[in-house]
């Protein structure tokens, strides 16, 4: 005990095992629910249900192990909200790209971040792109997943004569996936851990009872991951057009890992004097390895969990709590056939309110100054409209450009915004 005391260095941040390891559990608890939202996203590319939820498991307790060995912060990981939705909707649905493609698109975008973790680059890539854009992205993904929650629900359906209108919202799937939603969002307002999580499989019980929904039991041996396991397909990803693809998934793990190891390590008191992150090279070492890895055992990227403030609330400070979490992740290879009991309406009320967690975003945007809120919020609503965080993204990118140079503020802009910018418009153009 006394080793691990001082491997993690404990005592000089003020904590203890038992203390960190209870956090590790409150961290598990607060993002469970990835295990089972994850495969359901993914699945509907055609990869299979059962390998994926091992597939994130392994990506989940690699990458959040790692980040405790590695790194020593408190900070969990696990296949992102947002990109797992990118890589579905956006590579394989939305441009037709095979998902073992999209798979080798991750890798090729976790090889890039890890060069750029072990570079001076990476500081001046996530402080150049601006506050304000960066916030409506978040929020953009945040409106994309609720899009694509009541997609799955059956809240919204298409329409012929407005594109979409609402559907019936008194059969068994969306009012079971609104029952769920509001039980959810009333327990995290109680501040109740597993909040998610209980309100999703109470809304399973509630499937398996009136909504059809089939219960195939609880603990099993782990599926096979074979069907996804090294599936990757490189060759295909070193394509022309998939450079906006790569370059987006790239984009979007950066901003999460910064913003959310800035923001658990702020909360933490794990910050020097100055503000800036210890280590911060091996954290998004071990962020971006993780990306790699999970695009080898069959998911998509692997990003940094928000969720693991919920840890440190509970007075984790270290590294030894997202071990503990990542061992949790390993223990949850068992329940494979509780995880495809789940129907689609009930993962749909977890993705409703991570999407409004994440749209919060914009209420820290500067909206005095237009030149900073007007692209934030065309970057935020061009992604559900479009259906593709790329687009969105790419976007937001032009118009923050276009309006800077106009406004004669032009010095305003980086030199990483012109970059991008214009990487998108050739696509645009081109593609």
């Amino acid at each position: 005990m006394d080793k691990i005391a001082k491997f993690f260095e404990l005592e000089a941040r003020g904590s203890n095992i038992r203390t960190e390891l209870v956090a590790g559990l409150t961290t598990f608890l607060a993002m469970a629910y990835i295990t089972i939202v994850n495969p359901v996203i993914l699945s509907e590319t055609g990869m299979d249900f059962g390998a994926v939820f091992v597939a994130t498991c392994i990506a989940a307790a690699f990458g959040s192990i790692v980040m405790g060995l590695v790194g020593n912060y408190p900070i969990a990981q696990a296949p992102g909200m947002g990109q797992n939705a990118f890589f579905a909707y956006g590579i394989v649905l939305g441009l037709g790209y095979t998902w073992q493609t999209a798979l080798g698109a991750v890798f090729l975008s976790g090889i890039i971040f890890i060069i750029l973790s072990l570079l001076p680059v990476r500081e001046w890539l996530i402080n150049a792109i601006p506050k304000n854009l960066k916030l409506g992205i978040s929020a953009g993904i945040g409106m994309f997943l609720g899009f694509i929650a009541v997609k799955n629900a059956g809240i919204v359906v298409a329409n012929p004569a407005t594109f979409v209108s609402f559907g019936s919202l008194t059969d068994a799937g969306p009012f079971i996936c609104m029952i769920g939603f509001v039980i959810i969002a009333a327990l995290s307002a109680r501040k109740i851990m597993g909040a998610v999580i209980i309100g999703m499989l109470f809304a399973t019980v509630l499937g398996w009872v009136f909504g059809g929904a089939e219960f195939k039991g609880v603990f099993s041996m782990p599926p096979s991951l074979e069907p996804v396991l090294f599936e990757l397909d490189i060759a295909a990803a070193f394509n022309v057009s998939m450079i906006t693809v790569i370059l987006t998934l790239l984009l979007v793990d950066v901003f999460d890992t910064a913003g959310t190891m800035v923001g658990v390590a702020t909360r933490a008191g794990l910050t020097t004097e100055d503000g800036k992150l210890p280590r911060l090279g091996k954290a998004l070492l071990s962020d971006s390895g993780a990306t790699a890895v999970g695009a080898l055992v069959g998911t998509s990227s692997t990003t940094s969990y928000i969720e693991s403030a919920a840890g440190v609330e509970s007075g984790g400070r270290t590294g030894l709590v997202a071990v503990t979490t990542g061992v949790l992740f390993l223990g949850c290879l068992f329940l494979a056939p509780l995880a495809q009991s789940v129907p689609a309406y009930a993962s749909a009320a977890a993705l409703l309110f991570v999407a409004c967690l994440m749209t919060r975003s914009l209420a820290d945007v500067d909206w005095d100054d237009l030149t900073e809120s007007t692209p934030a919020v065309v970057c935020a609503l061009a992604m559900p409209l479009s259906f593709s965080i790329a687009d969105g993204i790419g976007l937001g990118f032009i118009t923050y450009m276009a309006i800077k140079l106009l406004s004669g503020r032009a010095s305003e802009c980086p030199a990483a915004v012109y970059l991008v910018a214009f990487i998108f418009a050739a696509k645009f153009t081109f593609v």
